[in-house]
């Protein structure tokens, strides 16, 4: 049985071309990507040991180790935090012996202070497993149409997995897919996101396991939305953690004129105020 650290190791190995990093092509190969011989080369480890890492039999490499996989897998900061990231978890350190529960919905009173001040600004409030936890009237605006808010415990992860008006809501379906999927990894806690990707597992199939299996992680670029209306809107995301709470506090700003016209629209249709979801 393999662990989520091989899998990503695997995963990562099976992406790279031997010529982006310099190496001469060998010949015809049964699998695409990098040799798992030059990769140990690289990492200067050997080819047994990279075999049990990838295996799930050696489930506590060293630091050393971790980082010197992550200069030959030549990973940006984002990857290396990922892989930094599993191979924690991985070791046992973040195991939970207690039985999942759903993660706590409570947004503080000035987190909701900072979200009014947002307005009449798009903004919403939510955790790594997508619980919609407060949102500001434009939100609502942009949102309006699609159902993702039409629960009272609204989940953009649910929603996207299972919801098929979110194919619509979302040109780059793949891409967000990927997005909610990585994000589980880093959920509030280990029993949280079993917690939902059990339900989800269930729900959505093999499409959701081989997603959330692929540990990509994503580039979050400009968020593009095909309104209900007719409305096309290209949003840029400013992202800010909120650490104490393990919750995220999202921004969505119009990229263009004509983005911030179909907002500003929208927004006088659906007058409405700020919205805590407990």
């Amino acid at each position: 049985m393999g662990t989520p650290l091989g899998d990503f190791v695997r995963a990562t190995r099976d992406s790279i071309q031997p010529d982006s990093l310099g190496l001469p092509e060998r010949g015809r190969r049964r699998s695409p990507g990098l040799r798992r011989a030059d990769l140990a080369a690289r990492a200067g480890i050997s080819v047994e040991y990279l075999t049990r890492i990838e295996q799930g039999r050696d489930r506590n490499p060293s630091v050393a180790v971790v980082n010197a996989l992550a200069d030959a897998l030549a990973l940006g900061p984002e990857e290396r935090a990922h892989l930094r990231y599993l191979a924690k978890i991985t070791g046992g350190e973040c195991v939970a012996h207690t039985r999942p529960a759903p993660p706590p919905r409570r947004v503080r009173p000035s987190v909701l202070d900072t979200v009014r001040l947002l307005e009449p600004g798009i903004a919403v409030v939510t955790n790594r497993l997508g619980d919609i936890l407060a949102h500001t009237s434009a939100y609502e605006a942009v949102t309006s149409g699609t159902g993702l808010l039409d629960t009272d415990t609204p989940n953009l992860t649910r929603y996207v997995f299972t919801d098929p008006r979110a194919r619509d809501l979302f040109p780059d379906w793949d891409d967000i897919a990927d997005e909610q999927a990585f994000d589980l990894w880093l959920g509030p806690s280990l029993e949280n996101s079993e917690w939902l990707t059990a339900e989800l597992a269930s729900a959505c199939g093999p499409d959701f396991t081989r997603r959330l299996n692929r540990h990509v992680v994503p580039r979050r670029g400009p968020l593009r939305l095909h309104h209900p209306t007719g409305c096309e809107l290209r949003l840029v995301r400013e992202i800010l953690e909120l650490p104490m709470d393990a919750q995220q506090l999202i921004v969505l700003l119009p990229a263009d004129e004509e983005t911030a016209a179909a907002v500003a629209g929208l927004h006088r249709r659906t007058q409405g105020r700020l919205r805590a979801i407990s």
